[in-house]
């Protein structure tokens, strides 16, 4: 297992429409274990493969938040939402590829989700409060879309305007490669 690099917005990448999975194999198995440790310790609660930059449908999740229970990671191959409740619920969401920024989107309270598990067997779910938050907010990536989306385009254009600086000021503090250091002068 090794921890990816998670892209941050704006980055096109995380705009794009992710391609099906079509093999199961030994690399979208270590795709998912990478996935997984990159979540965990970014600490988040889930993280699809577009934000990894692999166009690829496939997140991973585990929602537990209380440290008395023991942790449930799932990883769903190809997640597709077949059922959505009318009634809906505001909540504050977060994306580890927007760190730092917050805002309440509504969405259906309750979703049912089919996918494929790492050994090609369906699975089918129906999820609530902040499991169906996060595996709606994770399935928008395979979708290319980001929850801040669902904002007006003021608020949408200051949290992009601030994740271009941060973008730039991250860009600074790396080092010049090897041989430019006159770049650095």
């Amino acid at each position: 297992m090794s921890m990816r690099s998670i892209l941050l917005h704006p980055d096109p990448r995380l705009k794009a429409v992710a391609k099906p999975v079509t093999v199961l194999d030994d690399a979208l198995r270590s795709l998912a274990e990478d996935m997984l440790e990159t979540m965990y310790d970014a600490p988040g609660i889930g993280l699809a493969a577009p934000q990894v930059g692999v166009l690829s449908r496939l997140i991973v999740m585990d929602c537990v938040k209380d440290d008395r229970e023991p942790p449930r990671p799932i990883v769903l191959v190809n997640p597709e939402i077949v059922w959505s409740s009318e009634e809906t619920a505001p909540y504050e969401e977060g994306c580890l590829s927007i760190p730092d920024h917050f805002a309440d989107v509504t969405r259906p309270r309750e979703v049912e989700v089919i996918w494929t598990d790492l050994d090609g067997n369906a699975q089918r779910e129906r999820f609530d409060g902040l499991w169906a938050v996060c595996v709606q907010h994770e399935i928008d990536h395979l979708n290319g879309k980001l929850f801040i989306d669902y904002l007006g385009p003021i608020k949408r254009g200051v949290i992009t305007r601030k994740m271009e600086k941060l973008k730039r000021d991250l860009a600074r503090e790396k080092p010049a490669p090897k041989g430019h250091e006159a770049a650095r002068l």
